[in-house]
């Protein structure tokens, strides 16, 4: 949302915006997979206790198993709770370049994508996104899923 605000109060400055919000946000998706990796018991408990998403966790370690990858990917784009994902990447030991490359594609697909957007359609697409934002994320869920299930089907 701040990046939404920081693009209509200057539109000009919205994909320099959108840069600076990818390097934060996977900054701190590196910060969730170290405390997975390295802290689960005594830090990562308790943040997913704090955060009221260990029931999430408990279902994320399922799915890590066989999708940990394309959960990143969607998370980073959908408004699923990313750290959650983050968190379960390092606890579950997902192999940290393929985190690390998900992660950045993801966050930066959303976050150049409004900030396009922002400096495309100003105040206009700024409503539009708010009104639409999770059928938009839901739609492009589907077609990432689908990407994914057709190279299944594929090989």
């Amino acid at each position: 949302m701040l990046l939404i605000a920081l693009a209509l109060g200057r539109p000009d400055l919205s994909i320099r915006f959108a840069s600076l919000a990818t390097a934060g946000s996977v900054t701190g998706a590196i910060v969730g997979y170290l405390i997975g990796r390295l802290m689960f018991a005594s830090v990562a408990e308790p943040l997913l206790d704090f955060y009221g998403a260990m029931e999430q966790f408990k279902h994320t370690q399922e799915l890590f198993s066989r999708w940990g990858v394309a959960l990143v990917l969607i998370a980073g784009f959908s408004p699923i709770p990313f750290k959650v994902i983050t968190i379960a990447s390092g606890a579950f030991g997902l192999f940290f370049p393929s985190f690390l490359l998900s992660a950045l594609l993801s966050r930066g697909a959303r976050f150049y994508l409004e900030g396009v957007l922002l400096r495309w359609g100003g105040d206009r697409m700024r409503r539009f996104v708010e009104r639409h934002f999770e059928w938009m994320t839901l739609l492009v869920v589907i077609l990432v899923i689908s990407g994914f299930v057709a190279l299944w089907l594929w090989r």
